[in-house]
């Protein structure tokens, strides 16, 4: 099957895209890690010893970033539907985290540890209908949210890409009523057409 001019496009912008191309000279699996290390610095996200949880991890460009920041007594659970290559001191579950068996497993890990950060970089597989789209990332993002509100400990933080259109603004009260600060940021590695932006919920509400 032909390509369509969109995906052409895209692949031309990716295979030249600096930050793409910085990705492979740093070692990293993503584009996407330069997205989180921008928000990790400008909103002090990570710290030594915090137990962290990557929603919808693979690659694992994420999850690569963090788990040297966490030091010897903090801890890494990342899953996703798509099997992960391994990365060090990351405890990688497989399969779908809305599925109790899954949720279950992720429990395990946590051993009823709660946690401090929520990250979530998922997107659905596009489908090219906008409407469609649109609907998916905003599903996922929910159960990324409602998994957050699950696991986080008071005071904990939440950061997750959103796609503006349907549903966002509606997704940001939603998450202001979980969270003290609720903040939108834009990273530097984030391609200016795109619609995504990465969303933080600061500080979970004492239960």
């Amino acid at each position: 099957m032909a390509r369509s001019k969109s995906s052409h496009r895209w692949m031309e912008e990716h295979v030249n895209d600096p930050w793409v191309k910085k990705a492979q000279v740093d070692g990293y699996r993503s584009r996407a890690s330069y997205k989180l290390l921008e928000l990790i610095e400008k909103d002090k996200l990570v710290r030594p010893g915090m137990i962290v949880l990557d929603l919808g991890s693979t690659p694992g460009g994420w999850s690569q970033v963090v788990a040297p920041l966490l030091g010897s007594k903090g801890r890494l659970i990342a899953s996703d539907i798509l099997p992960m290559e391994p990365i060090p001191h990351v405890d990688f579950i497989l399969g779908d985290f809305t599925e109790q068996t899954v949720f279950d497993q992720i429990s395990t890990a946590l051993n009823g540890a709660g946690v401090d950060l929520v990250m979530s970089d998922m997107a659905p597989n596009i489908s090219g209908v906008d409407a469609a789209d649109q609907a998916s990332s905003m599903y996922l993002v929910e159960l990324a949210l409602d998994m957050a509100v699950q696991v986080l400990k008071p005071g904990g933080n939440f950061v997750t890409k959103v796609f503006h259109g349907e549903g966002y603004e509606e997704y940001l009260k939603a998450l202001r009523a979980h969270f003290e600060k609720v903040l939108v940021r834009k990273p530097d590695a984030s391609r200016p057409r795109s619609r995504e932006v990465y969303v933080l919920g600061k500080a979970r509400h004492h239960a």
